[in-house]
């Protein structure tokens, strides 16, 4: 079954606090409609209908004819032609993938094609790779996987960027990453103990502070991004006109074009302690 995941937003404000919004994600398991996220053919047994009196049924036979859920249903089922064109099955995953601290298959599948891909783009050679958890918005669903799915996964406009840096200014990105949280990372072999880096390896050999890494990112993440500076101490900086969830649309498609399914793996790449 696909899962639906709402995204709360509270405003402390509202109610007198001055601590500013906090964010719960939420999954939601269709108890009460048995309602699940619809493909392009078949919005009446994943959404239910509504009928010519405003009566809704739901999926799992509930009958609601009063309140605002037929009018929510009948707004959701009415928009559902209009996102016809995003229902398309573009590929198959073996499995449901999450995006979790400190890695995950999700985080690992997106990081390691960042650095390929940057590779490809720019000509140079890239030994790392990072990105933030915060840009990857839900979960890789099993089986199906809808051109929605991949474009709610990645639905940011950031741009694939490359980055030379020092090994002096990368032992620092580490830190910077160590400090406020894992992200996710390509290339990278690191132990993080007490929000600190306790040992960093890049290639399989330790990082030379006098060698110059080529670093992948997103414009995001250039300047403060997450609290994360890629660009800090940078001696080179090339921002390329690629989106990576356009990229990562268009890698999956390929995937399916050689008869391959999405699957990834955790290779212990990020170590808490």
């Amino acid at each position: 079954m696909r899962r639906l995941t709402i995204i709360l937003l509270a405003i402390p404000l509202l109610f007198g606090c001055k601590t500013g919004m906090t964010w719960e994600k939420v999954a939601m398991d269709g108890h009460r409609t048995g309602v699940t996220a619809p493909s392009a053919d078949n919005v009446p047994e994943a959404l239910g209908v509504v009928d010519s009196t405003g009566v809704y049924t739901s999926p799992n036979g509930t009958v609601f004819n009063g309140g605002s859920t037929p009018e929510v249903a009948a707004l959701l089922i009415g928009a559902q032609p209009a996102m016809a064109s995003v229902k398309e099955v573009i590929a198959y995953s073996t499995r449901r993938m999450v995006a979790a601290m400190p890695e995950s298959e999700l985080s690992n599948f997106v990081a390691d094609f960042l650095r390929s891909e940057t590779e490809k783009l720019v000509k140079r050679k890239v030994d790392v790779a990072v990105t933030n958890f915060g840009g990857i918005r839900i979960d890789m669903p099993e089986g199906d996987v809808l051109l929605d799915d991949i474009r709610s996964m990645f639905p940011f406009n950031n741009k694939i960027c490359y980055v030379e840096l020092p090994g002096k200014e990368l032992i620092g990105l580490m830190d910077q990453i160590a400090q406020y949280g894992p992200q996710c990372v390509s290339g990278v072999k690191m132990v993080i103990a007490d929000r600190k880096v306790e040992s960093l390896e890049v290639g399989g050999k330790p990082v030379d502070p006098k060698k110059k890494y080529g670093v992948a990112t997103v414009d995001f993440l250039l300047d403060g991004g997450d609290n994360i500076s890629v660009a800090r101490g940078a001696t080179k900086l090339i921002i390329t006109e690629v989106i990576i969830g356009k990229a990562i649309e268009q890698y999956i498609r390929s995937l399916t074009a050689e008869g391959k399914a999405i699957e990834y793996q955790t290779d212990g790449r990020v170590v808490v302690k």
